[in-house]
């Protein structure tokens, strides 16, 4: 048997965030919790359309998120704006309607590290108010104010790539080099980060699979993941049920299951300390089978 070389970088091994530091000595799953009608996967269960809003059920959402810690993940992500290919902007009271609650309710309910994808400054001021613990922005912190707005809270950030919006990002996407691309991109957010305030222990970067990228680029990039870790932030890996797994399997997102799994060991692989999935008893054992293969015997 052939094990794989990976020694983890001892400076991307804890991550501090507003509710405490969080260890990444061994990779832990995030889990996805969508607050939207119009997410890819896995969003509308959680709410319904009520005077022509979609309403989110915070009883429901409360039990979805239980369910996962349950599993054993160690964070959650809660998003209240969806950021598939084509999405629509979410007016910004409608994204505080849906997030704000939502968050108030774990942090008073459940003992979870909250995460919060958004990019609206406002957001962040809101969820870092109610107590919440990161800051998972596929814009890296590009809008207007947001950098300003994090480095104004103890948050974690997560810096995401993405090349144009989500309404315009899989219009034929170019690279010349999209590892050297992706990278400068997060080295100069993270540069931009630490100018504005923000520690370097409380940066993640995330490469950002499937987010103005096609299929080639997202195998390349999960291909040389292991260079993103020589910043020395800890790696994200947003994978779960991706058109990137629906390309290689033929598979439609409700049957992409295994092959997230098998994108997921490729991930842990590369480097990457925090996995974000929809499906996270599955992704915790990938994490464990991972992490026993790495033990010394």
């Amino acid at each position: 048997m052939i094990v794989p070389d990976y020694s983890p970088d001892p400076g991307a091994a804890t991550l501090r965030t507003a509710q405490g530091s969080l260890d990444l000595s061994r990779p832990v799953c995030m889990g996805v919790l969508n607050l939207t009608p119009d997410s890819f996967y896995d969003g509308a269960s959680l709410g319904a359309a009520r005077d022509g809003k979609f309403r989110i059920d915070v009883d429901k959402a409360l039990r979805r998120a239980d369910g996962m810690l349950a599993e054993g993940a160690r964070l959650i992500d809660v998003g209240g704006e969806s950021t598939r290919p084509g999405a629509r902007e979410v007016p910004l009271q409608e994204e505080l309607d849906r997030v704000l609650p939502v968050v108030e309710a774990l942090l008073a309910r459940l003992d979870a590290i909250v995460s919060v994808d958004t990019s609206s400054p406002e957001v962040m001021q809101a969820v870092a108010a109610a107590g919440a613990g990161m800051i998972n922005d596929v814009r890296a912190l590009r809008r207007p104010g947001a950098v300003e707005a994090a480095a104004g809270t103890d948050m974690a950030v997560c810096l995401m790539h993405m090349r144009g919006e989500p309404g315009t990002m899989q219009e034929e996407p170019e690279y010349e080099d999209v590892v050297a691309e992706v990278a400068e991109f997060l080295r100069r957010r993270a540069d931009a980060a630490i100018a504005a305030g923000i520690d370097p222990q409380r940066i993640v970067i995330d490469p950002g699979f499937g987010f103005g990228k096609n299929t080639q680029h997202n195998f390349t990039l999960l291909r040389e993941l292991r260079q993103f870790t020589e910043f020395g932030y800890p790696v994200l890996a947003g994978l779960s049920r991706k058109s990137m797994i629906g390309a290689a399997t033929g598979r439609v997102p409700e049957q992409r299951l295994p092959g997230s799994i098998a994108a997921v060991m490729l991930a842990l692989h590369g480097g990457a300390r925090i996995i974000r999935s929809h499906d996270v008893a599955a992704t915790v054992d990938a994490i464990g089978v991972h992490s026993m293969l790495l033990e010394e015997s």
